[in-house]
């Protein structure tokens, strides 16, 4: 089989979380021989380096660009996708919204969530072409996986594919490295992780700990992430913000530093609008940092009563959670308890087993159809 390991290359998102997570323990389940492309221009070739013991790079590393290619197969199936996967392989996984045309190959493509199709001013240029792309995927025969029941039922409700291909498997927690050394930024703070994108609603955190912080003068904000598509607002909302001078922007940190911000968090805030599953809250429920989150999208699954959860864009509802539970330490004990069992619940070891599970429908499926048509 080949995986899509184009999310390991440059800086990792949570698709790439997902990849670097699952890709290993793939490869060492014995029946399970795994191979791995990448779509991309140039990274194909350095994709070797970047792939776990027991995975080879797939296919003829061809070096085309993603953007044509996406455009390509949002209206038609060509170019075949074994110039990247090979010619030798039973079932392709595409694991960020994108699977090549394998015919005969069975395909796989993860849907993380589905903010292209409800809120195409959300997503970035570069992901606005995905509901084409997988809608052809789907007429193709796709079966689905997500890593959520919530988002399985949207992709039932949305894309009208029958329920038997779509199969809810819920991701892993990230390894978190071992903070080395202190946090890089001392005293108390509330923490946010992620690409600056308008759905993780980051003008709203600003506001909540504007109004917090008028009573807390020693707390900070500190807001950890690479810039994105939604930094213009996050930076009229820092421009507002009476207490601008004590939120801290780092930019993109590296595992080892963002490992150290998480253990030194007071608070992990998450108070995005839509998800799909939820990285961040579980990477800090994993190390006992309590979590304020969102009650929106796939969160309440996932994070069960591990997060105290609010209503989205309430920057005043935010604001109160977050003080509960820095000031009340029974409260905050509770919180790190509940969330240190719900992160529990998540391994990668399930879910390579549960998408064992999936490359064997589809592969099932694959060959039923290929009978029908002989």
């Amino acid at each position: 089989m080949a995986v899509d390991a184009t999310p390991l290359l440059g800086h990792r998102t949570g698709v790439g979380a997902f990849v670097a997570g699952v890709l290993p323990v793939l490869a060492a389940d014995a029946g399970l021989a795994v191979s791995a492309y990448a779509l991309s221009g140039r990274g194909g070739r350095r994709l070797a380096a970047h792939l776990p013991a027991g995975v080879r790079a797939a296919g003829s590393g061809r070096a085309l660009p993603a953007g044509p290619l996406l455009a390509a197969w949002s209206r038609f199936d060509r170019p075949a996708g074994r110039w990247w996967t090979g010619s030798a392989v039973d079932v392709v996984h595409g694991t960020n919204f994108v699977t090549p045309p394998s015919s005969p190959a069975a395909e796989v493509v993860t849907v993380h969530d589905l903010t292209p199709f409800h809120h195409p001013e959300w997503a970035s240029p570069a992901t606005r072409c995905f509901p084409a792309v997988l809608r052809r995927a789907v007429a193709r025969g796709a079966h689905v996986h997500t890593p959520s029941a919530f988002v399985a039922a949207e992709v039932v409700d949305l894309l009208g594919v029958e329920p038997g291909r779509v199969h809810a498997v819920a991701h892993g927690v990230p390894s978190t490295p071992s903070a080395s050394g202190p946090s890089p930024v001392r005293g108390r703070y509330v923490l946010a992780l992620g690409t600056v994108e308008p759905r993780k609603d980051l003008p709203t955190l600003v506001r909540a700990f504007d109004g917090l912080a008028a009573g807390q003068p020693d707390l900070r904000l500190v807001l950890a992430g690479p810039p994105g598509w939604g930094e213009g607002a996050l930076a009229a909302a820092v421009g507002r913000a009476a207490h601008a001078d004590r939120i801290v922007r780092p930019g993109w940190v590296d595992p080892v530093d963002a490992a150290a911000l998480l253990a030194g968090a007071a608070v992990l805030a998450f108070p995005s609008l839509y998800e799909g599953f939820g990285f961040p809250p579980l990477q800090a429920m994993a190390v006992g940092v309590p979590v304020v989150a969102t009650r929106v999208g796939a969160l309440p699954e996932v994070l069960g009563d591990g997060a105290h959860l609010v209503p989205p864009s309430d920057a005043d509802a935010l604001a109160e959670a977050m003080a509960l539970v820095l000031s009340d330490d029974d409260v905050r004990a509770a919180l790190v308890a509940r969330g240190t069992l719900q992160a529990s619940t998540y391994s990668w070891s399930a879910c390579a087993t549960g998408l064992a599970s999936v490359y064997a429908a589809a592969s099932a499926s694959a060959s039923a159809s290929t009978s029908r048509t002989a």
